[in-house]
């Protein structure tokens, strides 16, 4: 895989050039090739493999949220994590996170689960894995995703800039944990998913305190609120 073979943002390519030219991307790039010419369907499909990049330059990051795998299911992923694309119910861990948004920020939920809006102001919508083939949940993990997403926080972990890091459960935690905290907030709770929401999600108040620390350093706030029709 080489910084060619799909559309990079201009900051992230510059960036990540060295890390897109390893034998291990090409490692990478070779498997997702054989993959698809098997007739095995992934997802997201391949020009939204880097829509969080895309979507949110290196330079105009301000807030990072960090999921494991894009969803399965046909028509949800489109390359940004807790995402799905429109006409897809919001799933239940998004519903979650509407939820807090909603006691939080007293913002009502919208009907659908597309998050371009945060992207698109900042909001660094990462999945440590950036595939998955249809219906078989993680199965490309350990493939190499999970070290090109380790350099994407790296480089986020460099900016000049303080960013707020939103770290949700135990894998998250773990993965930015090398997060420079002196310059950096870092946020964590439990994971919205249903099974663990009770257990600190709901209540952290994670999206007041991501635009306080970001007025504090003289950053515009993220407006938390999405249209209600795309």
């Amino acid at each position: 895989m080489t910084a060619t073979t799909f559309a990079l943002q201009d900051s992230w390519k510059a960036a990540l050039a060295e890390e897109l030219a390893t034998p291990y991307m090409a490692d990478l790039n070779g498997f997702l090739t054989t993959e698809i010419d098997a007739g095995k369907r992934i997802f997201p499909k391949v020009p939204e493999y880097f829509a969080a990049l895309d979507l949110t330059p290196l330079d105009q990051v301000s807030v990072v949220i960090l999921g494991q795998d894009p969803y399965h299911g046909d028509g949800q992923a489109h390359g940004l994590c807790f995402s799905v694309q429109p006409g897809v119910r919001p799933p239940p861990s998004l519903k979650n996170i509407y939820k807090e948004l909603n006691s939080d920020l007293g913002i009502a939920p919208v009907g659908h689960g597309n998050l371009e809006g945060w992207a698109r102001q900042g909001v660094l919508l990462l999945n440590s894995v950036l595939t998955v083939e249809a219906g078989l949940a993680a199965s490309h993990r350990g493939r190499g995703w999970e070290r090109f997403t380790d350099a994407v926080i790296a480089r986020v972990n460099e900016l000049d800039h303080p960013v707020v890091f939103l770290l949700w459960g135990a894998y998250a935690q773990k993965k930015a944990g090398f997060v420079d905290t002196s310059r950096h907030l870092v946020l964590k709770a439990a994971h919205p998913s249903p099974l663990s929401a009770h257990n600190g999600f709901l209540g952290c108040r994670h999206f007041s305190q991501a635009n306080a620390f970001l007025e504090e350093n003289g950053m515009a706030p993220i407006d938390w609120r999405l249209p209600e029709k795309l």
